[in-house]
């Protein structure tokens, strides 16, 4: 599950990353929210390219976008063979660039009221790296006037060691050694991505608690990734695990 990330970065950090050039500038951010737009690598006629895109992803087919789930996940076991998806898996694959993500540790408390509550404590996850990349699928919608949006999603795999105490979920990231595979650049296709569609391995982020103002789309600042407290819950309990919505 990812639902908030950041991308805390310059663009010749993405440059150097993803062997690009001619990255057009974007500041750094600290609290990226579906609907927004996320820069995506995608292939190009020439390569990697780069591109401004919605986080939600809407499939070509859609008649009535309104009418939609906002698609910012997507199971990939599943993403194959699901009609939002299936088009985009076979030919649309992309990737995020990201400098961490956040979850959220569901925590008993005790109301002012004093009946108990639940409360949620965010969690931001930060890579060894300046940047991992996230596997991603796009696709680009017309409207009935012709207006074209290109639009994106995060596809997801069952959480790792460092991510589990927190949610059962976590964001598939691609290897550098695998992103033109991914991409399908090469003559790759849709067949045999297994191996990048599982989770990362333990040690690729580390869990710290953060300011619970990132639970608001509209606070993006650097304060949002510093740590307030230790790192991760030692354990995954039943009382922490998040269901995938």
């Amino acid at each position: 599950m990812c639902g908030r990330y950041a991308l805390a970065v310059k663009p010749e950090d993405v440059e150097a990353e993803f062997s690009m050039i001619r990255i057009e500038w974007f500041p750094p951010r600290y609290n990226i929210a579906p609907t927004q737009p996320i820069l995506v690598i995608r292939a190009g006629r020439e390569g990697r390219e780069a591109a401004l895109v919605r986080w939600g992803l809407v499939p070509s087919w859609t008649k009535d976008m309104a009418a939609l789930p906002l698609f910012f996940n997507a199971r990939s076991e599943t993403a194959a063979t699901k009609p939002a998806f299936r088009g985009a898996f076979r030919h649309r694959r992309c990737l995020i660039p990201a400098s961490g993500f956040y979850e959220w540790l569901k925590a008993p408390a005790v109301g002012r009221s004093g009946k108990a509550t639940v409360i949620r404590k965010p969690y931001y996850l930060a890579p060894k790296r300046k940047l991992v990349a996230f596997a991603g699928l796009w696709d680009e919608w017309a409207d009935a006037n012709g207006n074209l949006l290109d639009s994106a999603t995060i596809l997801t795999t069952a959480a790792n060691d460092d991510v589990a105490a927190l949610h059962d979920r976590m964001p598939v990231v691609v290897e550098p050694q695998d992103y033109d595979r991914w991409l399908g650049l090469g003559g790759a296709d849709e067949a045999g991505l297994g191996d990048i569609l599982r989770p990362a391995p333990p040690g690729t982020f580390t869990a710290v608690p953060v300011d619970p103002r990132v639970n608001t789309a509209r606070f993006d600042d650097p304060a949002l990734i510093a740590p307030t407290g230790p790192a991760k819950p030692a354990a995954p309990t039943p009382e922490t695990q998040l269901k995938l919505l």
